[in-house]
């Protein structure tokens, strides 16, 4: 037999109803823009969510230079509400451009020093280290002869011509730091010091340059190249899933950048950013990074790294990232005169 409702008991379904619209209507839709590794993107957005569950995070993910890139051409009607996990480098530049809302989260004291903006408050602050190395793999090399690297310069030898490959600069934010590590080792001179003669002896034996940091050490691991010039993170994934590699840590030092966190000038959903950027700063999101990288802003919180070595973070050259983020537009530009006939063509 169909019951009829009261009208008390309908009143009260009524309020229900009307409360859960009303909490739905509530919730906010962060708009991040991205560089981090795509199989990293759901245990930041869940472990977030276990302490913000009315905030929503939609991504748009690319690699560093193609989040940069969009980022400075949306400057006149920004579109992000927070750039997330993107080249400190490039935030730099970001903020260079007055395009960040400076910001000091939660846990801000309990990040080193040497990973966060020096400004009070900051423009932005550092997740993780992510660095260089090179992968390298050992089956193919022993049918070909070739001897295992120690440094940059043995990839210049004659026994590597076409088994090289390595990121694109201006797509790719390993492959920035990878030049201005190389740079800052061994010498600029608007393009005529000894840093570009590395990279011109080195691009002797370039196969190819990737619009991605991980593919490199990908095609090294599939055995299409013999090495892959890419960052430890990948490396250390791709060997520990059984690929026949080597991780190479080159002698004269590793170029690196930080995954870095900042607010984009202008977003409409300030406090819920500000609350993404809590969370980010904190030890626990410090714990979830220190399960893919070797060095996390917050000292002590990583877990060692199967393939990485302990010394890893003394490795690391001497980065400026106020100087790589003003000389950025100069140094991508004499790159891609000098090199970018052996870039992917991009699908």
């Amino acid at each position: 037999m169909r019951m009829r409702l009261s009208f008390r008991t309908w009143v009260f379904a009524a309020a229900l109803a009307g409360t859960a619209t009303a909490a739905l209507a509530q919730k906010t839709t962060l708009l991040v823009y991205t560089a981090l590794e795509t199989d990293q993107l759901k245990a930041y957005q869940e472990g977030f969510n276990k302490v913000e569950p009315e905030i929503e995070i939609k991504w748009v993910r690319d690699s560093t230079g193609v989040i940069t890139a969009k980022l400075l051409a949306e400057k006149a009607n920004p579109q992000a509400d927070v750039v997330m996990g993107v080249a400190a480098s490039s935030l730099a530049l970001l903020d260079n451009n007055k395009m960040l809302e400076p910001y000091a989260p939660a846990n801000l004291k309990a990040i080193s020093a040497a990973y966060k903006d020096k400004k009070n408050p900051p423009a932005w602050f550092g997740m993780d280290v992510w660095g260089a190395t090179v992968c390298f793999n050992t089956v193919e090399a022993e049918k070909k002869g070739i001897k295992k690297p120690e440094s940059w310069k043995d990839l210049t030898k004659p026994e590597f011509k076409g088994q090289v490959v390595m990121p694109n600069p201006a797509s790719s934010g390993t492959g920035y730091f990878d030049v201005a590590a190389w740079l800052t080792l061994w010498g600029d001179k608007d393009g005529k010091g000894d840093g570009w003669k590395f990279m011109d002896a080195l691009h002797e034996n370039i196969a190819q340059y990737t619009h991605s940091g991980s593919k490199p050490c990908n095609m090294a691991a599939s055995g299409e190249y013999v090495a892959g010039i890419s960052f430890e993170y990948r490396g250390n994934s791709n060997k520990a899933k059984g690929a026949p590699i080597d991780l190479v840590f080159p002698k004269e030092g590793l170029g690196w950048d930080l995954e870095a966190f900042a607010i984009q000038k202008g977003t409409k959903n300030l406090a819920a950013a500000k609350k993404l950027a809590d969370w980010a700063s904190s030890m626990d999101a410090a714990k979830l990074y220190g399960k893919n990288f070797a060095i996390t802003a917050v000292p002590g919180v990583a877990e060692p790294l199967a393939n990485v070595p302990a010394d890893y973070e003394q490795r690391l050259v001497k980065m400026d990232f106020a100087w790589s983020a003003s000389n950025r537009e100069r140094i991508l530009a004499e790159w891609t005169k000098r090199y970018d006939s052996k870039t992917e063509v991009k699908k």
